[in-house]
């Protein structure tokens, strides 16, 4: 399902033996969001008794790993290499797969994309898409947009209903964005 580099194993090493976790210690991976440029990633070790009860654990050539649920499909024939650059050094992911393999997520994120996301962009805002879920679209607003004191309206007013409006099968919108979290918080 994933594949783990010489060096990232390596790096992966290193960190496992300075972290403080007392338990068994599993490399945690989620996809946490998607844009024009590809997935966005959260790497974590995490002790494997904190795991969530629909994560999937794989061992990986010697590394306990859990997979978070919703992004296990997104993962298969992915590669996790570790790049050193003047700049320092990071993992990065060699991911094969489309952001979305449903045909409703596609729609979703068109809408987003093609209607939704130029008229944020006039605030300073994106909108993107989470995932769908028993036909409610998951979304996260940012930029100028998080926490936004307008944020509801823009919701209700506007994201939703260009959103159902497009795309049936899509019953809801919801935020799901952390709006005191970021770089300006109004919420």
């Amino acid at each position: 399902m994933i594949e783990i580099t010489t060096k990232a194993k390596e790096m992966l090493s290193q960190f496992k033996e300075n972290s403080e976790i007392e338990g068994q210690v599993s490399l945690k991976i989620e996809i946490i969001g998607r844009s024009s440029k590809g997935f966005q990633y959260d790497l974590q070790l995490i002790d494997q008794e904190d795991a969530e009860e629909d994560d999937i654990k794989l061992d990986v050539e010697n590394f306990s790993i859990l997979l978070g649920s919703r992004s296990a499909p997104y993962l298969e024939g992915t590669t996790l290499d570790y790049k050193e650059t003047l700049m320092g050094g990071g993992f990065s992911f060699d991911n094969p797969n489309p952001l979305w393999l449903d045909d409703l997520s596609i729609a979703v994120a068109e809408v987003i994309e093609d209607q939704v996301n130029p008229v944020v962009a006039t605030h300073g805002g994106h909108v993107d898409l989470v995932g769908i879920d028993d036909g409610k679209a998951l979304i996260a607003f940012g930029g100028g947009c998080q926490g936004c004191g307008m944020v509801d309206v823009t919701l209700k007013q506007g994201v939703e209903v260009m959103i159902t409006d497009n795309v049936p099968g899509v019953t809801e919108v919801v935020d799901v964005t952390n709006h005191e979290e970021g770089t300006n918080p109004f919420y």
